[in-house]
């Protein structure tokens, strides 16, 4: 899937802005991170914004591609060099991505993601136990759920009744 180069270049205005916002910030709040000026700084500036990574990032998941290493390789070091030029190593990459993790994650919830539509969608897999006997120990989930029998109705309507019972009624959003 290919996306055009003007959505492109709105996807980093919006992610620069934010970034700009998030910057100030961390520095007039005081989370930057403070580094001992008697200590020799070892590891340049990179080529790459933090802005660019986060846009990289978010093409990543637009385009449909599975591996993030050949979606990077692939379209952004061949195809889009005209976007991002100063393109660094795959490796020099994942360490950037690493270092702009938090913004990438807030910048999603505060900008990306719409209001609710009053439809939710609920992943009712069931959770296998190695073991039977070790059924009891498992506590991350002691309170919230508990173990069903199938026999007794198909499991859409016994999921439906389920939901109904926690959360009212099925579709609505909180």
């Amino acid at each position: 899937m290919t996306i055009a180069k003007d959505k492109i270049t709105e996807i980093f205005c919006m992610a620069d802005d934010f970034c700009q916002v998030y910057d100030r910030f961390i520095k007039v709040n005081g989370l930057a991170p403070k580094r001992d000026k008697s200590k020799r700084k070892y590891h340049r500036e990179g080529t790459l914004s933090d802005t660019e990574v986060i846009t990289i990032m978010i093409l990543f998941h637009l385009c449909g591609y599975k591996c993030l290493k050949h979606f990077y390789l692939n379209e952004v070091c061949e195809n889009m060099t005209d976007l991002f030029p100063q393109t660094v190593s795959y490796n020099r990459f994942v360490e950037l991505e690493r270092k702009v993790a938090v913004p990438f994650i807030l910048f999603v919830k505060k900008c990306c993601m719409g209001a609710c539509t009053g439809i939710s969608f609920v992943d009712s897999t069931a959770l296998r136990v190695c073991r039977n006997q070790r059924i009891h120990l498992h506590k991350v989930f002691k309170g919230l759920a508990q173990r069903v029998l199938r026999l007794q109705t198909p499991p859409d309507l016994q999921r439906e009744r389920r939901l109904a019972e926690l959360h009212g009624h099925p579709w609505q959003c909180r």
